[in-house]
């Protein structure tokens, strides 16, 4: 069953993006709808937001290997980040994460930021760290 993610983190509430759990390939969705409020001078995405989405769709793919409800935090050691194709206000963009490698504490991820119709906006490769529940971090 698809669980959506909302308004849990101050950077969700800003952005308004949603984070999708349960999907059958047990990758995390990061979705946002772009608005004028999400583009840069140029009047595409902001590839600083493009990352972000990228990065919770990583950092939540690496909570669900340890936990369903995709809330264990990981932190982001190093993200690699390649952009292919602009994204405008108007647009649904979804990041999907996969997990590539890695052990009990450290991760690798690749993750793919998509439009609607399937056109590749952005990609990412990144290392995440299992985190204290104590400590936290930031999905």
């Amino acid at each position: 069953m698809i669980e959506r993610i909302e308004n849990e983190t101050g950077a969700q509430r800003t952005l308004g993006y949603v984070i999708e759990i349960g999907h059958a390939d047990g990758g995390a969705r990061c979705i946002l709808d772009v608005t004028d409020a999400h583009t840069n001078r140029h009047d595409v995405l902001h590839g600083g937001i493009a990352a972000t989405l990228l990065d919770n769709a990583m950092g939540a793919t690496s909570s669900l290997t340890v936990d369903d409800s995709g809330r264990t935090p990981f932190l982001t050691i190093s993200m690699t980040t390649q952009f292919m194709a602009p994204a405008r206000a108007g647009m649904r963009v979804t990041a999907t994460g996969r997990v590539t490698g890695g052990g009990r504490s450290i991760l690798f991820l690749e993750a793919v930021l998509r439009a609607e119709d399937g056109t590749e906006i952005a990609s990412a490769t990144g290392v995440f760290k299992r985190a204290s529940m104590a400590k936290g971090g930031d999905a």
